[in-house]
């Protein structure tokens, strides 16, 4: 407001300049003459250029945002994203871009096409043996709140919108004594959402105890899968109908007055999402080992199988689970689906092959935090950094400096120790997790230190080499940390045998150690291990000559030096060595069966002689790894990355291949070691595929 004053009628009369703007940046001016200036906000509203009345006939529509209020920047709508954008973004998962790119699953959604519109259809769905049931408290009343007044755009958009779900048949009109109101909130995108107020509602219902899927219960079913698709179900809260005694408890007013009652479950109810979440869990039970949900989301998974490619039984899984939707009438957003990739988001982590990694678009959200200022802001990134407390060894180790600073005695002061343990670093470099395979053996790994405890779980991969599958770690309460150190190695292992108790409970024992179990249940002893050398007459019962299977295969055990070279052990040694002897029966038998196996054998040849009809001999899955085989001299080698040392390839040959697990396993130089560790040493120098299968035979 500004003050001016000029002459009229031969007199000074002060002239008020009234800037008026709004929150939509509408800005109006009058000029109000007065007679003498006013000296408090009192007198000011009683201006009459200030009349409320006044006020609005200066107010055109055209001036007016429909998501405007006067409250300022706090509703506006977000930041929509750029039109081009987003249609650009949509045209590469519609469905003409699978078709362009040759995308195997482009003809079953062709096929499917019904279950993919643009728009869910106005009608009302079948029942699908899933009821959306409010029960409330027991002396719960009428749950009835007043509507509000709206403008008329908003009236009117809130009308329409009942007027379609009136000609779908989610909603007619009710005459219940409940009442709760509607209003609208602008989308990002423009247009309006269209919101029940059902607090009083909400408040009075009883709490549904229907289980939530676990994050961990999803990724563990997806082990040893190589295609994955993900589906995103359309419209979840209008497909589902609503018991017939509790309709009336849905009854919504208008602005316009009129009062609707729901016959499909509208959003904002309690208990919906896991309703929801309850009715897609049935439909999808039989398909659950390869098609798990969460909520809206639906994610399936395949590998190889009964003599058909990955592709094949994936698109046969698609199958099973399009014809589930077409039989029950769910639909779902194409523009949000997934199909046939080799790596997909699921709940917040990226499943492939290879394993579980972290978001990158978290974890840079974590590196690129600025340095807290108080405990608040530290608290904020405290909670985005813990969404990488399964992939961080010792996370709570690493964050215990800053933990220390949200005691309520504790003075704010970022030392040194806090910017060491800010530092992201450790965190931007989160492993990849494996998922788990429960056909092998779990191997955990503690530690404790004067604060804190923390373990792994291990599995070997079908490489050999060892990956974490899940980490744990706390810190020690202050009655622990005068523990001795024993106790808190102790408390390590109890807190690991707590923490993976799901995994290391399985697998139970097998029917052959059934008997054995139960045999040896009966007795208290302990096992202590006794050298062989020290064992001297045990070792002398169970080495008798006559006993030793080795005789089958025609070998010897390995006595002096000029024997060395028929050892497989001593093969995979010199493998590359200049000196390795031009004969040698392993060696020649190794590349003699090449010739019987028809994926080494076309290898071979295109190694020795490149070409593209050579090339295109390959199976897909050799054509892509190409790069990882190589020849040393009459051998195929292989390397898993550019780090790994070359590893002889063993051809299609049980004899063979058994011949070599022997040696690996029973010859002396082999030391008989365990299945796990037979398999770690036998990796390092050979390769073939599903090779742990055959050393847990």
């Amino acid at each position: 407001m500004a003050l001016r004053v000029q002459r009229v009628s031969a007199q000074l009369v002060p002239v008020l300049s009234l800037s008026l703007r709004t929150s939509w940046s509408v800005e109006h001016v009058r000029e109000v003459e007065v007679a003498r200036p006013p000296c408090d906000a009192a007198s000011i509203t009683q201006l009459p250029g200030l009349s409320w009345k006044h006020s609005l006939r200066d107010f055109k529509p055209v001036e007016v945002d429909a998501g405007a209020s006067a409250s300022g920047a706090r509703t506006r709508p977000k930041q929509a994203e750029p039109k081009t954008a987003r249609e650009a973004r949509y045209a590469a998962q519609s469905l003409p871009a699978p078709e362009a790119s040759g995308n195997p699953v482009a003809p079953l959604v062709r096929e499917f096409i019904e279950i993919f519109p643009e728009k869910a259809p106005a009608i009302l769905p079948p029942d699908r043996g899933v009821r959306r049931e409010i029960d409330l408290t027991p002396g719960a009343k009428y749950c009835v709140t007043r509507q509000w007044p709206l403008p008329r755009d908003q009236t009117a958009a809130i009308d329409a919108f009942f007027e379609s779900r009136h000609r779908a048949g989610h909603v007619r009109e009710s005459v219940t004594p409940h009442c709760s109101p509607t209003f609208c909130v602008k989308k990002a995108t423009g247009g309006w959402r269209f919101v029940h107020a059902f607090n009083k509602l909400n408040d009075a219902t009883i709490p549904a105890q229907t289980p939530i899927p676990r994050k961990e219960m999803v990724l563990d079913t997806m082990s040893g899968s190589t295609q994955y698709s993900a589906i995103d179900l359309m419209d979840g809260f209008y497909q589902i109908l609503m018991r017939e005694d509790d309709v009336p408890l849905t009854a919504v007013s208008t602005p316009s007055g009129m009062l609707w009652e729901w016959l499909v479950m509208p959003q904002g109810l309690k208990n919906a999402p896991a309703t929801f979440n309850r009715m897609v869990s049935n439909l999808l039970r039989p398909l659950q080992s390869f098609a798990p949900s969460y909520f809206d989301d639906i994610f399936i998974h395949s590998r190889a199988e009964g003599g058909m490619t990955d592709v094949e039984v994936h698109l046969e899984h698609l199958r099973q689970v399009f014809q589930v939707m077409r039989d029950n009438q769910l639909y779902a957003n194409l523009k949000k689906c997934i199909f046939c990739a080799p790596e997909i988001p699921v709940l917040g982590s990226y499943v492939s092959m290879n394993g579980v990694r972290a978001d990158l678009v978290k974890i840079e959200a974590i590196c690129a935090w600025s340095t807290p200022q108080d405990q608040k802001q530290l608290r904020q990134w405290l909670g985005l950094a813990t969404y990488l407390h399964n992939y961080s060894k010792n996370f709570a180790s690493t964050v215990r400096p800053l933990l220390q600073l949200l005691k309520a005695d504790t003075t704010w002061s970022f030392r040194p120790e806090q910017h060491a343990a800010f530092d992201a670093t450790c965190l931007s470099t989160a492993p990849v997790l494996m998922l788990l395979d429960h056909s092998k053996l779990f191997h955990v790994v503690c530690d404790a230190n004067d604060f804190a405890i923390g373990c792994a779980l291990i599995q070997f991969d079908y490489e050999g080499r060892e990956r974490m599958v899940s980490c744990q770690s706390r810190q020690l309460k202050p009655a622990e940390r005068n523990y001795p150190v024993h106790d808190k190695e102790l408390l390590a292992m109890r807190y690991a045998l707590i923490k993976f108790r799901v995994y290391l409970l399985e697998p139970p024992p097998a029917p052959a150690h059934g008997a054995l179990v139960s045999l040896l249940s009966e007795y208290n002893f302990v096992v202590h291990y006794k050298p062989g050398k020290s064992n001297i007459l045990a070792d002398a019962l169970s080495r008798r000559p006559d006993y030793d299977p080795r005789t089958q295969w025609g070998c010897h055990a390995v006595g002096d030096d000029e024997d060395d070279e028929e050892c497989a052990v001593c093969l995979a040694e010199r493998v590359a060595a200049v000196e390795t002897a031009a004969t040698s029966p392993l060696r020649d038998a190794i590349a003699a069966a090449y010739e019987h196996d028809a994926a080494c054998s076309d290898m071979v040849k295109y190694l020795r002689a490149p070409s593209d009809s050579a090339r295109r001999r390959l199976s897909p899955r050799s054509r892509s790894r190409v790069d990882r085989y190589a020849m040393d001299r009459d051998l195929l080698t292989y390397c898993v990355d550019r780090t790994d040392t070359p590893r002889i390839v063993v051809p299609l040959d049980d004899d063979l291949r058994a011949r070599i697990i022997h040696e690996f396993h029973d010859s002396p130089s082999a030391g008989h070691l365990g299945r796990e560790k037979t398999f770690a040493t036998l990796s390092r120098d050979f390769y073939w595929p599903h090779m742990y299968k055959w050393v847990r035979k």
